[in-house]
């Protein structure tokens, strides 16, 4: 099992740099050619969305990516350290916390949309989505 880590400043200008060493590694880890721009658009929207949590958050941690390639599955994990609070403890009319999280709303949506193995968590210390991909072995060269 190989495993290639990113960890980035929380600016959106190193999302694309992310975005591009994720499609590389996909593509050597034998995922599919036609899902690389999923691949790219997928991991754009989860390193956007840590960079937009920990912007409004003021963490100043930088975003972890993990780009873990195994025997039959590609896997990504983006991780941030902005911490999520009870439903219960918003303050009432707080616009720029709903706007936020309508936000955070969307990009899942997408992510969703464009992987099929998807989770996400998220607690008190940050949160991580993790996304996975079937790959095919390389043939064997005689």
């Amino acid at each position: 099992m190989a495993t290639v880590e990113l960890h980035f400043s929380a600016l959106p200008e190193h999302v694309r740099t992310a975005r591009l060493v994720a499609a590389a590694v996909a593509r050597r880890a034998g995922v599919d050619e036609a899902v690389l721009d999923e691949v790219r658009l997928a991991v754009g929207e989860a390193c956007t969305r840590a960079v937009g949590l920990h912007q409004s958050n003021g963490v100043d941690a930088p975003v972890r990516v993990a780009l873990i390639e195994d025997e039959k599955m590609f896997s990504i994990e983006v991780g941030d350290e902005a911490p999520r609070s009870a439903p219960g403890d918003r303050v009432p009319g707080a616009r720029d916390e709903l706007e936020a999280e309508g936000e955070d709303e969307m990009g899942l949506a997408v992510i969703s949309g464009l992987v099929d193995d998807v989770e996400v968590t998220a607690g008190e210390s940050g949160g991580l989505i993790r996304m996975r991909w079937p790959t095919t072995p390389a043939p064997l060269v005689p």
